[in-house]
């Protein structure tokens, strides 16, 4: 089975199922009154559709809420989405690391494992691997095969979200238009007993993106995400959903050609890519120029925790270039927040990304503009590709399809 991350949109049938549920997991109805408020469905009708989510395991019953009535009562009882009833596996790909974890519905992390998978392995070796952490996880946290409801990936490079499969990605050789659903689905069934399950897939800078603007800015209508590793990506949230364009190539910024970069070969095939000249790639070779032997952005991570000179100074210049594109991006979608990410986004880097930003941008552009680094750090991906399966699931058509399939 597989499925296009993001909403279904309304339900066919007005106050469905699924729609009280959708009432209930928002926080916008959490009694039987408040729902029948929101619907103008009868009593009788509300406690028909409310009974096939407690079959489900769906809802469960909270605490007594505030007595409504002047008059006094009983207090309502409130409705909680039940996030017990099942788990989420997720993982985060990056060109040669990788996290895997089992996730609550709410987004609490059970079970994480992180490690060395190189993308440049081809897909079907990396998948199968990731098949093998997932058994290992479930064990970890206590789940069986049969409380799986999805799994989220994220992966370095543009994906059409309507299929899962990436297209023309820079960075992942041999993945070009492959099956990620179907491989993830067989890994899982050979190494964990998993039957057949929803497999999503999107941009690893997007989930990130996603994860972050959910858990610690969810009143930002427009919040943007720069991540900085091996490459540069940039996942962009409009109004609580992933922009990602016609075909999900928005927010690929490290192509974006800047002057400066003329002469530099990115690994697209194109000259004067912003990655080619700014990303952790480019930084690293650099560095190994310079006699400080780097390969990767993971490399000048642990550069840069321990202070060193030339890496501090690569990285605040790359800083400044990424700024200065990062200037017509801010004008253009006027966010609240930006974010920087990835193995790049410390001190340094953020100081040059502030002095070319905010010396280019129009001061209308910026004026309530916060420049941030990441809070989820490392897990941010993972939170973000949960969140996606959670919110493909749970939305009011797709549930109501769930529901029927499950007899109630």
């Amino acid at each position: 089975m597989s499925g296009q991350p993001g909403r279904t949109g309304r339900s066919a049938g007005q106050g469905s199922a699924g729609d009280l549920l959708e009432l209930v997991r928002s926080r916008r109805a959490t009694t039987r009154g408040a729902l029948q408020q929101a619907t103008g469905l009868s009593r009788a009708t509300v406690g028909q559709r409310l009974e096939r989510l407690f079959r489900a395991g769906w809802l469960r019953e909270g605490a007594g809420g505030p007595v409504d009535s002047p008059l006094g009562g009983r207090p309502s009882i409130t409705l909680e989405f039940d996030d017990r009833h099942a788990v989420v596996l997720a993982g985060d790909l990056d060109t040669r690391h990788a996290r895997a974890a089992v996730l609550s519905l709410s987004g609490e992390i059970l079970a994480e494992h992180s490690g060395t998978l190189v993308v440049e392995d081809g897909p079907d070796a990396v998948l199968g691997e990731l098949g093998g952490w997932f058994a290992g996880l479930l064990k970890k946290a206590g789940h069986g095969a049969q409380a799986v409801c999805g799994v989220g990936l994220a992966v370095p490079g543009p994906v059409d979200t309507t299929t899962g499969r990436v297209v023309q990605p820079p960075i992942m050789p041999g993945w070009d238009g492959y099956d990620i659903r179907g491989r993830t689905a067989r890994a899982l069934a050979e190494h964990a007993g998993t039957g057949e399950l929803p497999v999503l897939v999107d941009n690893d800078a997007n989930l990130m993106a996603y994860g972050e603007q959910r858990t610690g800015y969810p009143d930002c209508s427009a919040f943007v995400l720069v991540k900085v590793s091996t490459g540069i990506g940039a996942g962009v949230v409009v109004d609580g959903a992933v922009f990602r364009g016609v075909d999900g190539g928005a927010g690929d910024i490290g192509h974006i050609r800047v002057p400066e970069g003329a002469q530099a070969l990115c690994r697209c095939g194109s000259f004067g890519c912003l990655a080619a000249v700014a990303g952790g790639g480019a930084v690293a070779r650099r560095l190994t120029e310079a006699g400080v032997p780097a390969s990767s952005g993971a490399d000048i991570r642990e550069l840069l925790a321990s202070g060193h000179p030339e890496a501090v100074g690569l990285a605040r210049e790359a800083g400044r270039r990424v700024g200065d594109v990062l200037a017509t991006v801010v004008t253009l979608l006027n966010p609240g927040v930006l974010m920087i990410a990835g193995d790049l986004a410390g001190t340094p880097f953020l100081t040059g990304v502030r002095e070319l930003l905010y010396q280019r941008a129009l001061p209308r552009s910026t004026a309530h503009l916060d420049v941030v680094t990441a809070r989820l750090g490392e897990r941010a991906g993972l939170v973000g590709a949960g969140a996606m399966v959670v919110e493909h699931l749970y939305a009011p058509e797709r549930a109501e399809e769930r529901l029927r399939a499950l007899g109630v």
